[in-house]
């Protein structure tokens, strides 16, 4: 398989967490600014997951921009921190709703953490597969 193949998959399925946003709603029977106090925590973690996202996605594409085939064990990798970010909406949405409550806090962090944990996966997956010679591995350096 071409990596552009995933790639692309990889995109669509970012794009569709961006879906976060849909659980920002407007307060109701108002127009003034001080009136979105309300909404503020749902904002917060909504810019919290989108900032992750677009760290996790700039990164995606720079190890993928490196790698040059795409391996079976590459593919459950990259599954792998899919399933994580498919998360995102939901744990994102819960700890807005609630407020920072203790529980849904502590669910959207380790969330947060397994898709951290899933990326270095598919990192260290993609070295192995490559070579510690590739790109991704003098890229990283003595971080691997």
């Amino acid at each position: 398989m071409e990596k552009n193949r995933l790639e692309a998959f990889s995109d669509d399925v970012i794009a569709i967490i961006t879906i976060m946003v849909l659980e920002l709603k407007v307060p109701s029977h108002t127009d003034g600014l001080a009136d979105l106090k309300e909404v503020l925590p749902v904002f917060f973690s909504y810019a919290l997951s989108f900032l992750y996202v677009g760290i996790l996605w700039n990164n995606h594409h720079h190890i993928f921009h490196s790698t040059k085939y795409v391996t079976g064990g590459i593919l459950w990798a990259n599954l792998h921190l899919r399933f994580w970010l498919s998360l995102f909406p939901f744990t994102t949405a819960w700890v807005g709703a609630n407020r920072l409550a203790p529980t849904p806090t502590v669910v959207y962090g380790f969330v947060l953490l397994m898709a951290a944990i899933a990326y270095y996966i598919l990192q260290r997956t993609i070295i192995i597969q490559q070579g510690r010679d590739s790109l991704l591995a003098a890229a990283i350096g003595s971080d691997c």
